[in-house]
């Protein structure tokens, strides 16, 4: 099983905060959000966000919409993917 850093994403339109993160990036590689969804679900990998020397966990949450991903820090599920960079 590999821990990956996630370091950027893709989110179309990137300014609005109700759609979807469409891709996420590290280094040397980009997976659609299926992508980590499923290898998440299927215990192949791992992901995770690092701010000021902060890791937080990447895990999938079932919304009224269907599953999609947060990061989990210090006890709590935030949006701290929202704030990554934009992907090449």
């Amino acid at each position: 099983m590999a821990d990956a850093k996630v370091s950027c994403i893709n989110k179309q339109p990137r300014d609005n905060p109700y759609d979807g993160i469409t891709h996420l990036g590290g280094k040397e590689w980009k997976w659609t959000r299926q992508q980590v969804i499923d290898s998440i679900e299927a215990k192949t990998n791992t992901f995770y966000t690092e701010v000021d020397g902060n890791r937080g966990n990447i895990g999938v949450v079932n919304g009224p919409n269907g599953k999609y991903l947060r990061t989990y820090a210090d006890g709590e599920w935030n949006d701290n993917l929202l704030s990554l960079p934009e992907c090449p």
